[in-house]
């Protein structure tokens, strides 16, 4: 009989652990605890589940739910198993010297005086609030003073031999059958920060460094427990913090570094830089990403041969690399952050949550990448593949939201198969186990029946994107590209400000330098008046335009009232100086248009002398003067 994936649900009130398809029913021997419970947490071999109380800590076999052992440890607000399960972490919240030494003399007594050494990072008088165990003996093994609540500043090696602990400005290396007694080896690092232990069967440590006063931040790669020269080492420039994460086969890792600010203005995430580098420096190579913005993800596929990153700003970009830092190809462009294989490394899961719609792609690697379903999966704060490689667990958690907590596992297919609501769900998870154990098939698996927890549960399609609104008069109309998202084919973000340039540029506004868009008295000193300071303003330079023409005629000593001179005062009806008379109304109202555009062409006139810019429309305007004078005067012949 085929294993059953299992899960556990842990609420404010009680944690469950369940069966997966087709069961989808609680562990029959596992007794829900009630109460205070903190943390929970599987072995990553599968074989153990252990929680926490206010007074201990209890292990469970979690095939069965029977309990196995309790630690007598109190107030455990964080723990963590070895990679074979052989060991437990807790840790718990400093307290003060005069409790501790209570609390120890406690311990001693519940667990038979063990050995309880510092290692020499405290006293009797000192809360040793960092504690390893044996699992099966609840022995404990070590006990120390650790003031950051961080897991990772202690890692054992795949085989569990031994064991890595960051101190201030230092790494200790223990062997595992010695831990208590001193460390075996240790490596000095003044500002180190993180370090990485890889898999596999070697003991290689990279280590990591931040960039301060000026200097670059530097990642080193030791093989343990020769600390004396690192195996590689490379310089890393605008690292305040990274992450290192190997490959499964312990062969190659990534470097992604990050600062808090963007220098360039351009991001309130940082700035991100991606780098992959071999065991022993022989391939080192910085990604070059094709679109600017931040790393939002980036993971390792299961078989180490290539590695999926989600970047940009939105709609972000998901590219795909082989172990070497080359790109193998390029996923469709969207709202994403999340990235995901499944165990096999068969099918890739690319998702957007968070403050992103929670839409979920699911792609075969295998079948280049074709898209195989897809998952309206909003809300979604958990999102995990079951250990078969062939479900999808998604989680509605607390205290991001407080409503609609929950379970749903979904088929790769985007078909729904279970469903739990849940009253403050704070976390759920998959039992760890080898992907072996459920082999994988050669042609894709049809969804299977649906529990009766999903009757008379409507799966929402994929949302579509709400239409922006529009204008009624641009209703019916394509949308300019320029106001497109780049997924919709609009212009990437690099080339936004470009296009926009490109578009004013294009503009012609009347007084405006060629080529700008821009009136040649600044837009801004108009922008900040009023309407009626703005009317006041062209009232005056009206004034100005009738004080300059009068004095212009005068000073030529035009006084002609010769019907053919260049001026227009002597022309009849101009100014009530001539007595015409028509006898049909719409030849007087025709007679009065035309020298109302005979005073508009002269106008336009003195502004082109006095050296202002006019459009193409006003030079046009001027060029009918002759037919405007024409056409009057045929109208004052034939009424005389």
């Amino acid at each position: 009989m085929s294993p059953v994936p299992q899960f556990y649900y842990r609420t404010s009130k009680s944690i469950g652990l369940t069966e997966g398809f087709p069961v989808y029913e609680d562990v029959s021997g596992f007794v829900k605890p009630t109460g205070n419970l903190r943390t929970c947490l599987y072995a990553p071999s599968g074989g153990y589940f252990a929680y926490t109380t206010p007074t201990d800590v209890k292990i469970v076999a979690s095939h069965s739910g029977s309990i196995l052992n309790t630690l007598v440890v109190a107030n455990v607000a964080e723990i963590k198993f070895s990679p074979k399960g052989t060991y437990l972490l807790t840790y718990e919240r400093p307290i003060s010297n005069s409790v501790a030494n209570e609390i120890n003399n406690n311990n001693n007594n519940n667990n038979n005086n063990n050995n309880n050494s510092s290692n020499g990072n405290g006293n009797s008088h000192t809360h040793q609030n960092f504690k390893i165990w044996k699992v099966d003996t609840g022995e404990i093994l070590s006990q120390f003073v650790q003031k950051q609540q961080s897991m990772k500043n202690v890692q054992f090696t795949a085989d569990e031999k031994f064991y890595a602990r960051l101190v201030s400005n230092e790494l200790q290396y223990f062997e595992t059958l010695s831990l208590g007694g001193p460390s075996s080896q240790k490596l000095r690092l003044d500002g180190i920060s993180s370090f990485a232990l890889s898999p596999g069967n070697n003991n290689y440590i990279a280590v990591f460094v931040p960039e301060r006063k000026g200097k670059p931040g530097v990642v080193s790669v030791y093989n343990a427990p020769n600390f004396q020269t690192p195996l590689s080492t490379k310089s890393l420039f605008k690292a305040e913090r990274a992450d290192l994460l190997w490959n499964k086969l312990g062969t190659s890792f990534l470097i992604l570094a990050q600062t808090e600010i963007d220098q360039t203005g351009k991001s309130y995430y940082g700035e991100s830089t991606l780098y992959i580098r071999g065991i022993a420096g022989n391939y080192d190579s910085r990604i070059t990403l094709e679109k600017e913005g931040p790393v939002h993800d980036v993971i390792w596929s299961p078989d180490s041969k290539e590695f999926a990153v989600v970047y940009g700003y939105m709609p972000a970009m998901t590219t795909i690399f082989n172990q070497r830092g080359d790109k193998v190809r390029s996923l469709p462009i969207g709202p994403r952050n999340t990235v995901l294989y499944s165990p096999h490394g068969r099918f890739l899961i690319l998702a957007g949550f968070g403050n992103l719609q929670g839409e979920v792609d699911v792609f075969d690697v295998k079948n280049s990448y074709q898209r195989v379903g897809t998952i309206d999966a909003s809300n979604t704060s958990v999102c995990e593949w079951s250990p078969d490689g062939r479900h999808i667990l998604f989680a509605t958690t607390s205290p991001r939201l407080r409503v609609d907590n929950g379970v749903k596992i979904f088929h790769y297919t985007g078909k729904l198969l279970y469903a739990r609501e849940m009253t403050e769900l704070y976390s759920a998870s998959w039992r760890p186990e080898d992907a072996s154990a459920y082999p994988i098939r050669a042609s894709l698996s049809p969804a299977g029946q649906a529990h009766g927890s999903v009757a008379g549960i409507t799966v929402k399609p994929v949302a579509k994107v709400s239409v922006a609104y529009r204008p009624p008069h641009a209703r019916g109309l394509a949308t300019p590209r320029l106001f497109k998202r780049e997924d919709e084919g609009g212009f990437a973000t690099s080339a936004i400000d470009a296009e926009q340039q490109k578009v004013r540029a294009q503009r012609k506004v009347p007084g405006a330098a060629p080529g700008t868009g821009t009136p040649a008295n600044s837009g801004m000193e108009a922008a900040s008046q009023s309407k009626t300071a703005l009317r006041n303003k062209k009232k005056r330079e009206a004034k100005k335009v009738k004080e300059s023409e009068n004095s212009a005629t005068d000073g030529a000593g035009v006084q002609s009232t010769d019907a053919n001179s260049n001026g227009f005062a002597g022309v009849a009806g101009v100014g009530g100086q001539d007595g015409l008379k028509f006898s049909d109304a719409k030849d007087e109202r025709k007679y009065r248009g035309l020298l109302k555009k005979l005073r508009a062409i002269e106008d336009l006139k003195l502004k082109k002398a006095r050296g202002e810019k006019l459009e193409e429309t006003q030079e046009t305007k001027i060029n009918t003067e002759g037919t405007v004078r024409n056409e009057i005067e045929l109208m004052a012949h034939h009424v005389s």
